[in-house]
Protein backbone atom coordinates (compact mmCIF):
# COMPACT_ATOMS: atom_id res chain seq x y z
CA UNK A 1 0.00 0.00 0.00
CA UNK A 2 2.82 2.37 0.81
CA UNK A 3 4.40 1.53 -2.52
CA UNK A 4 1.19 2.46 -4.36
CA UNK A 5 0.92 5.76 -2.48
CA UNK A 6 4.52 6.53 -3.33
CA UNK A 7 3.86 5.76 -6.99
CA UNK A 8 0.77 7.96 -7.03
CA UNK A 9 2.69 10.79 -5.39
CA UNK A 10 5.50 10.44 -7.92
CA UNK A 11 2.97 10.42 -10.77
CA UNK A 12 1.35 13.61 -9.47
CA UNK A 13 4.74 15.31 -9.20
CA UNK A 14 5.58 14.33 -12.77
CA UNK A 15 2.26 15.68 -13.98
CA UNK A 16 2.95 18.99 -12.26
CA UNK A 17 6.43 19.20 -13.75
CA UNK A 18 5.02 18.41 -17.19
CA UNK A 19 2.28 21.02 -16.83
CA UNK A 20 4.80 23.62 -15.71
CA UNK A 21 7.06 22.82 -18.65
CA UNK A 22 4.18 23.06 -21.11
CA UNK A 23 3.07 26.37 -19.64
CA UNK A 24 6.59 27.71 -19.99
CA UNK A 25 6.70 26.64 -23.61
CA UNK A 26 3.34 28.21 -24.37
CA UNK A 27 3.89 31.42 -22.45
CA UNK A 28 7.55 31.76 -23.26
CA UNK A 29 7.19 33.81 -26.48
CA UNK A 30 4.64 36.13 -24.87
CA UNK A 31 6.80 36.61 -21.79
CA UNK A 32 9.86 37.27 -23.95
CA UNK A 33 7.94 39.78 -26.09
CA UNK A 34 6.67 41.52 -22.97
CA UNK A 35 10.17 41.67 -21.51
CA UNK A 36 11.53 43.00 -24.79
CA UNK A 37 8.91 45.72 -24.92
CA UNK A 38 9.62 46.76 -21.33
CA UNK A 39 13.37 46.92 -21.94
CA UNK A 40 13.06 48.59 -25.34
CA UNK A 41 14.96 50.59 -26.39
CA UNK A 42 18.34 49.64 -25.00
CA UNK A 43 20.40 50.59 -28.06
CA UNK A 44 20.22 53.00 -31.05
CA UNK A 45 17.26 52.78 -33.42
CA UNK A 46 17.80 52.88 -37.16
CA UNK A 47 15.25 54.61 -39.38
CA UNK A 48 15.65 53.67 -43.03
CA UNK A 49 14.41 56.34 -45.44
CA UNK A 50 13.70 54.65 -48.75
CA UNK A 51 14.47 57.76 -50.83
CA UNK A 52 17.65 59.83 -51.29
CA UNK A 53 18.63 62.72 -49.00
CA UNK A 54 16.85 66.02 -49.51
CA UNK A 55 13.42 64.68 -50.42
CA UNK A 56 10.23 65.05 -48.41
CA UNK A 57 10.55 61.63 -46.72
CA UNK A 58 14.12 62.39 -45.68
CA UNK A 59 13.32 65.85 -44.31
CA UNK A 60 10.28 64.64 -42.36
CA UNK A 61 12.24 61.69 -40.92
CA UNK A 62 15.01 64.00 -39.71
CA UNK A 63 12.54 66.50 -38.28
CA UNK A 64 10.91 63.77 -36.18
CA UNK A 65 14.09 61.78 -35.49
CA UNK A 66 15.70 64.30 -33.13
CA UNK A 67 12.77 64.72 -30.69
CA UNK A 68 12.03 60.98 -30.96
CA UNK A 69 15.59 60.20 -29.82
CA UNK A 70 15.14 62.53 -26.86
CA UNK A 71 11.83 60.89 -25.92
CA UNK A 72 13.18 57.33 -26.16
CA UNK A 73 16.56 58.01 -24.59
CA UNK A 74 18.48 56.40 -27.47
CA UNK A 75 19.99 57.78 -30.69
CA UNK A 76 17.80 57.62 -33.80
CA UNK A 77 20.05 57.07 -36.81
CA UNK A 78 18.70 58.02 -40.25
CA UNK A 79 19.94 55.86 -43.13
CA UNK A 80 18.97 56.63 -46.73
CA UNK A 81 18.41 53.60 -48.94
CA UNK A 82 16.84 54.88 -52.16
CA UNK A 83 16.02 53.02 -55.35
CA UNK A 84 13.17 51.26 -57.17
CA UNK A 85 10.66 53.87 -55.99
CA UNK A 86 11.23 52.97 -52.37
CA UNK A 87 11.36 49.20 -52.78
CA UNK A 88 15.03 48.78 -51.87
CA UNK A 89 14.63 50.43 -48.49
CA UNK A 90 11.30 48.70 -47.94
CA UNK A 91 12.83 45.30 -48.64
CA UNK A 92 15.69 45.99 -46.24
CA UNK A 93 13.33 46.79 -43.38
CA UNK A 94 10.86 44.01 -44.19
CA UNK A 95 13.68 41.48 -43.85
CA UNK A 96 15.14 42.99 -40.67
CA UNK A 97 14.70 41.51 -37.20
CA UNK A 98 11.25 42.44 -35.80
CA UNK A 99 12.69 43.83 -32.58
CA UNK A 100 11.83 47.51 -32.95
CA UNK A 101 15.38 48.60 -33.73
CA UNK A 102 14.84 49.01 -37.47
CA UNK A 103 12.01 51.20 -38.75
CA UNK A 104 11.09 52.47 -42.18
CA UNK A 105 10.11 56.02 -43.09
CA UNK A 106 8.36 55.96 -46.44
CA UNK A 107 6.06 57.81 -48.73
CA UNK A 108 2.65 56.20 -48.93
CA UNK A 109 3.44 55.12 -52.46
CA UNK A 110 5.56 52.14 -51.51
CA UNK A 111 2.56 50.50 -49.83
CA UNK A 112 -0.35 51.89 -51.86
CA UNK A 113 1.24 52.23 -55.32
CA UNK A 114 4.19 49.89 -55.83
CA UNK A 115 2.18 46.64 -55.66
CA UNK A 116 0.21 47.97 -58.66
CA UNK A 117 3.24 48.84 -60.79
CA UNK A 118 5.72 46.09 -59.90
CA UNK A 119 4.37 42.64 -60.84
CA UNK A 120 7.13 40.93 -58.83
CA UNK A 121 8.29 42.51 -55.60
CA UNK A 122 10.83 40.87 -53.30
CA UNK A 123 8.47 41.46 -50.38
CA UNK A 124 4.79 42.10 -49.76
CA UNK A 125 4.30 45.50 -48.05
CA UNK A 126 0.87 44.48 -46.78
CA UNK A 127 2.18 41.32 -45.09
CA UNK A 128 5.85 41.94 -44.36
CA UNK A 129 5.48 45.43 -42.89
CA UNK A 130 3.11 46.84 -40.30
CA UNK A 131 2.03 50.49 -39.97
CA UNK A 132 3.47 52.20 -36.89
CA UNK A 133 2.71 55.92 -37.15
CA UNK A 134 1.74 58.34 -39.88
CA UNK A 135 3.79 61.53 -40.03
CA UNK A 136 2.31 63.90 -42.58
CA UNK A 137 -0.19 64.43 -45.32
CA UNK A 138 2.03 65.54 -48.17
CA UNK A 139 0.56 67.82 -50.81
CA UNK A 140 1.99 68.26 -54.29
CA UNK A 141 2.40 71.72 -55.82
CA UNK A 142 2.37 72.30 -59.56
CA UNK A 143 5.43 74.48 -60.24
CA UNK A 144 6.97 75.65 -63.51
CA UNK A 145 10.26 77.16 -64.57
CA UNK A 146 10.20 80.96 -64.49
CA UNK A 147 10.65 81.31 -68.24
CA UNK A 148 7.52 79.33 -69.10
CA UNK A 149 5.20 81.92 -70.75
CA UNK A 150 2.22 81.40 -68.43
CA UNK A 151 1.07 83.19 -65.28
CA UNK A 152 -1.86 81.10 -64.00
CA UNK A 153 -3.23 77.57 -64.10
CA UNK A 154 -5.72 78.25 -66.89
CA UNK A 155 -2.96 79.67 -69.07
CA UNK A 156 -0.71 76.73 -68.22
CA UNK A 157 -3.29 74.09 -69.15
CA UNK A 158 -3.96 75.85 -72.46
CA UNK A 159 -0.24 76.20 -73.23
CA UNK A 160 0.46 72.51 -72.62
CA UNK A 161 -2.56 71.53 -74.69
CA UNK A 162 -1.44 73.78 -77.57
CA UNK A 163 2.05 72.25 -77.52
CA UNK A 164 1.51 68.48 -77.32
CA UNK A 165 4.68 66.55 -76.58
CA UNK A 166 6.88 69.65 -76.46
CA UNK A 167 6.95 70.07 -72.68
CA UNK A 168 8.58 67.77 -70.15
CA UNK A 169 8.03 67.23 -66.45
CA UNK A 170 9.98 65.35 -63.81
CA UNK A 171 9.14 63.15 -60.86
CA UNK A 172 10.78 61.16 -58.08
CA UNK A 173 10.32 58.01 -60.19
CA UNK A 174 7.64 55.97 -61.92
CA UNK A 175 4.66 55.62 -59.62
CA UNK A 176 5.79 58.36 -57.22
CA UNK A 177 3.11 60.82 -56.11
CA UNK A 178 4.51 63.60 -58.39
CA UNK A 179 4.39 61.19 -61.33
CA UNK A 180 0.84 60.07 -60.57
CA UNK A 181 -0.22 63.71 -60.16
CA UNK A 182 1.17 64.46 -63.62
CA UNK A 183 -0.64 61.50 -65.14
CA UNK A 184 -3.89 62.45 -63.40
CA UNK A 185 -3.62 65.97 -64.79
CA UNK A 186 -2.84 64.73 -68.30
CA UNK A 187 -5.75 62.31 -68.17
CA UNK A 188 -8.34 64.77 -66.87
CA UNK A 189 -7.23 67.73 -68.99
CA UNK A 190 -6.45 65.77 -72.15
CA UNK A 191 -2.79 66.82 -72.24
CA UNK A 192 0.35 65.24 -73.65
CA UNK A 193 3.71 65.99 -71.98
CA UNK A 194 6.85 63.91 -71.63
CA UNK A 195 7.54 62.35 -68.23
CA UNK A 196 11.17 62.15 -67.05
CA UNK A 197 11.64 59.96 -63.93
CA UNK A 198 14.44 60.68 -61.47
CA UNK A 199 15.77 58.82 -58.44
CA UNK A 200 14.19 61.19 -55.95
CA UNK A 201 12.36 64.50 -55.83
CA UNK A 202 15.44 66.65 -55.18
CA UNK A 203 17.22 65.86 -58.50
CA UNK A 204 14.00 66.55 -60.42
CA UNK A 205 13.65 69.90 -58.68
CA UNK A 206 17.20 70.84 -59.62
CA UNK A 207 16.47 70.28 -63.30
CA UNK A 208 13.33 72.43 -63.15
CA UNK A 209 15.39 75.20 -61.55
CA UNK A 210 18.02 74.74 -64.27
CA UNK A 211 15.36 74.99 -66.98
CA UNK A 212 15.91 71.46 -68.27
CA UNK A 213 12.33 70.53 -67.26
CA UNK A 214 9.30 72.70 -67.88
CA UNK A 215 7.20 71.79 -64.86
CA UNK A 216 6.95 69.40 -61.95
CA UNK A 217 4.64 68.41 -59.11
CA UNK A 218 6.70 69.33 -56.07
CA UNK A 219 6.12 67.50 -52.74
CA UNK A 220 7.07 70.66 -50.84
CA UNK A 221 10.85 70.72 -51.02
CA UNK A 222 10.88 73.51 -53.62
CA UNK A 223 8.64 75.98 -51.81
CA UNK A 224 11.63 78.02 -50.70
CA UNK A 225 12.46 78.51 -54.38
CA UNK A 226 8.86 79.55 -55.01
CA UNK A 227 9.11 82.21 -52.31
CA UNK A 228 12.41 83.37 -53.80
CA UNK A 229 10.79 83.82 -57.20
CA UNK A 230 12.83 81.06 -58.83
CA UNK A 231 9.78 78.92 -59.60
CA UNK A 232 6.22 79.70 -60.61
CA UNK A 233 3.58 78.13 -58.36
CA UNK A 234 0.47 77.55 -60.48
CA UNK A 235 -1.80 75.21 -58.51
CA UNK A 236 -2.12 72.74 -55.65
CA UNK A 237 -2.83 69.08 -56.41
CA UNK A 238 -5.15 68.66 -53.43
CA UNK A 239 -8.85 68.96 -52.68
CA UNK A 240 -8.19 71.99 -50.50
CA UNK A 241 -5.87 74.97 -50.73
CA UNK A 242 -2.62 75.08 -48.83
CA UNK A 243 -2.62 77.45 -45.84
CA UNK A 244 0.87 78.51 -46.96
CA UNK A 245 -0.49 79.84 -50.25
CA UNK A 246 -4.17 80.64 -49.70
CA UNK A 247 -4.41 82.54 -52.98
CA UNK A 248 -3.20 79.63 -55.11
CA UNK A 249 -6.11 77.56 -56.48
CA UNK A 250 -6.39 73.79 -56.47
CA UNK A 251 -6.59 71.83 -59.70
CA UNK A 252 -10.06 70.84 -58.57
CA UNK A 253 -11.02 74.53 -58.64
CA UNK A 254 -9.36 74.88 -62.03
CA UNK A 255 -11.84 72.41 -63.49
CA UNK A 256 -10.21 69.03 -62.85
CA UNK A 257 -12.94 67.88 -60.52
CA UNK A 258 -11.98 65.55 -57.70
CA UNK A 259 -8.26 65.96 -58.35
CA UNK A 260 -6.46 64.61 -55.27
CA UNK A 261 -2.81 63.56 -55.40
CA UNK A 262 -2.16 63.80 -51.64
CA UNK A 263 -0.23 60.96 -50.01
CA UNK A 264 0.53 60.03 -46.42
CA UNK A 265 4.13 59.58 -45.30
CA UNK A 266 4.85 57.55 -42.20
CA UNK A 267 6.74 54.92 -40.26
CA UNK A 268 6.55 51.13 -40.68
CA UNK A 269 8.16 48.17 -38.91
CA UNK A 270 8.88 44.54 -39.86
CA UNK A 271 5.90 42.26 -39.34
CA UNK A 272 6.13 40.57 -35.96
CA UNK A 273 7.43 43.61 -34.11
CA UNK A 274 5.97 43.52 -30.56
CA UNK A 275 2.68 45.39 -30.28
CA UNK A 276 3.87 47.19 -27.16
CA UNK A 277 6.86 48.60 -29.05
CA UNK A 278 4.66 49.77 -31.92
CA UNK A 279 2.25 51.39 -29.46
CA UNK A 280 5.11 53.20 -27.73
CA UNK A 281 6.57 54.56 -30.97
CA UNK A 282 3.11 55.58 -32.17
CA UNK A 283 2.40 57.38 -28.91
CA UNK A 284 5.67 59.30 -28.95
CA UNK A 285 5.46 60.27 -32.63
CA UNK A 286 1.87 61.46 -32.21
CA UNK A 287 2.93 63.53 -29.24
CA UNK A 288 5.79 65.04 -31.25
CA UNK A 289 3.47 65.81 -34.16
CA UNK A 290 1.13 67.68 -31.81
CA UNK A 291 3.86 70.17 -30.87
CA UNK A 292 3.78 73.52 -32.63
CA UNK A 293 7.43 73.13 -33.60
CA UNK A 294 6.74 70.02 -35.67
CA UNK A 295 3.47 71.35 -37.06
CA UNK A 296 5.32 74.42 -38.32
CA UNK A 297 8.25 72.39 -39.62
CA UNK A 298 6.03 70.08 -41.65
CA UNK A 299 3.88 72.96 -42.86
CA UNK A 300 7.00 74.76 -44.08
CA UNK A 301 7.70 71.65 -46.14
CA UNK A 302 4.26 72.06 -47.66
CA UNK A 303 2.58 69.25 -45.72
CA UNK A 304 0.32 68.81 -42.73
CA UNK A 305 1.15 66.91 -39.54
CA UNK A 306 -1.15 63.90 -39.37
CA UNK A 307 -1.16 61.88 -36.13
CA UNK A 308 -3.10 58.63 -36.52
CA UNK A 309 -3.34 55.29 -34.78
CA UNK A 310 -1.64 52.37 -36.57
CA UNK A 311 -5.09 51.08 -37.60
CA UNK A 312 -6.13 54.46 -39.00
CA UNK A 313 -2.82 54.76 -40.83
CA UNK A 314 -3.28 51.32 -42.40
CA UNK A 315 -6.86 52.14 -43.46
CA UNK A 316 -5.69 55.35 -45.12
CA UNK A 317 -3.07 53.42 -47.09
CA UNK A 318 -5.76 51.00 -48.29
CA UNK A 319 -7.95 53.89 -49.46
CA UNK A 320 -5.02 55.46 -51.31
CA UNK A 321 -4.27 52.13 -52.95
CA UNK A 322 -7.75 52.01 -54.45
CA UNK A 323 -7.61 55.64 -55.63
CA UNK A 324 -4.16 55.47 -57.20
CA UNK A 325 -4.77 52.00 -58.59
CA UNK A 326 -7.39 53.43 -60.94
CA UNK A 327 -5.04 55.93 -62.62
CA UNK A 328 -2.23 53.35 -62.74
CA UNK A 329 -4.43 50.91 -64.64
CA UNK A 330 -5.82 53.62 -66.91
CA UNK A 331 -2.39 55.02 -67.84
CA UNK A 332 -0.72 51.58 -67.87
CA UNK A 333 2.02 52.75 -65.52
CA UNK A 334 4.77 50.25 -64.74
CA UNK A 335 7.78 50.47 -62.44
CA UNK A 336 11.18 51.36 -63.82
Amino acid sequence: MKQNNSSNFSFQINRRVLATALSALLLGPALCASALAQAWPSKPIKVVVNFPPGGAADQIARAIGTPLAEALGQPVVIENRGGANGNLGGDMVAKSAPDGYTLLMSSGGMVSVNPHIYPRMSFDPAKDLVPVASAARVLVYLVAKPTLPVDNIQGFLKYVKDNPGKLSYGSAGNGSSPHLAGEMMKSQAGLFAVHVPYRGAAPALQDVLAGQLDFYFDPGIGLGQVRAGKLKLLAVGSLKRSPLFPNVPTLDEAGLKGFDADSVFGFYAPAGTPADVIAKVNREINRILSTQTLKDRIMNLGGEALPLTPAEFGARANDDSKRFGEIIRERKIVGD
